[in-house]
Order: structure tokens, then sequence, then C-alpha cells
């Protein structure tokens, strides 16, 4: 089984309000990425919130398994840490998303199943046309993710072992974060 995280327990500074729980094309930012997992049949999905936990939760669908980071304010490594915690046993990786992310597709989620299926890399990472994009972790390097600290994910995991990246291109842009206000109305024109 290959788990889906969404890791939705920002403080979203600069967005100025919770952006996970934005509408964007009738429905909640966050919805966005659990709809990308679930199209691409994931074993389990699991979100993770922090900020604004209870607004956020209640826009999620009832199947989601919902963690909650208390240290969300120390940054993304916490909730990655939280996230990698939950999973379940019989679980041999987790695609992570953000919740700020939402041109990320089924497709994009299979192709990185299907890279690690194949080659059983420890990290497999999507490359866009002009950047990376999310990663699968697999059980392998849970337990050295959930000593990372700070705002940072698996990028650090990246840098610091290349040995173990498989990376799969992709040829479009990558998806934009949502960040501010005007992130949220260009993404909508």
């Amino acid at each position: 089984m290959i788990s889906g995280v969404v890791l939705a327990a920002g403080t979203s500074t600069r967005f100025g309000s919770t952006k996970q729980i934005v509408e964007l094309d009738g429905r909640p930012l966050v919805t966005h990425s659990v709809d990308a997992l679930r199209g691409a049949d994931i074993g389990e999905l699991i979100v993770v919130v922090g900020h604004d936990a209870e607004h956020v939760e209640a826009a999620l669908p009832d199947d989601v398994l919902i963690v909650t980071n208390p240290s969300y304010r120390d940054g993304q490594a916490t909730s990655l840490a939280a996230a990698l915690h939950a999973v379940a046993d019989d679980s041999e990786a987790a695609v992570i998303l953000m919740a700020d992310q939402p041109g990320v597709t089924a497709d994009d989620v299979r192709t990185l199943m299907d890279g690690f299926r194949t080659t059983r890399s420890q990290i497999v990472r999507l490359a866009y046309e002009d950047g990376p994009g999310p990663a699968l972790l697999s059980r392998e390097v849970y337990a050295e993710a959930g000593h990372l600290h700070g705002d940072v994910g698996a990028r650090v995991l990246i840098a610091s072992h290349p040995e173990w990246v498989h990376e799969v291109r992709i040829d479009r842009p990558a998806p934009r974060d949502i960040d501010s206000r005007a992130d949220l109305i260009q993404r909508s024109l």
C-alpha cells in the first residue's frame, strides 16, 4: 500500500487568512490535493492540520484521517513528521502533497507511485520543466524525515542524499503554489 499525505497545517501568513479553506473552482483549496490523491487510488489519505484546525477539518471529506500537529508553528518539518508517524504499518511509502498546490493531478501522483514501484527508490520526485514537484518517500527514510527541523520538507533529504532519489520528468510547467490572494486570482483566471 502507498499512503497519501496532505500537509495543511500552516498559518498562511502571506495569504492573510486560512488559505486551506478558501474556495478555488467552487471547493476549498485543501480538497484539490485530497482529490488528486483519491483519483490516484492511494491506499490511505492523511491530512495534517494545525493552524485554524477546526475550520480546515470542517472542509475535509469524512474519509480522510486527520492528524493534528500541535507544533505547526515550528515549521513544515513537524507536520511531515506527524504524518509519517500516522502512516499505516503496512504502507510502503507516502506521497507528500501541499494543501496550496492545486495543480498537482491524479496523473502526477500515479507517476510517483509507478516510479516507486518500478525502481524501489527511497525517494521519487517529480521534475517539471521549470522546477521540482511533489515527492514520494519510502518507509526506509521516515526516521530521517522525522528528524528534520524548521520550515523544510523532503527537499532537505533530497539535497543531503541525492543517491536516494529517482526523478521522473513531467513535460509541463510546475503547478504554482497559492501563497497570496494575487496567486488565487491569477489561478482563477
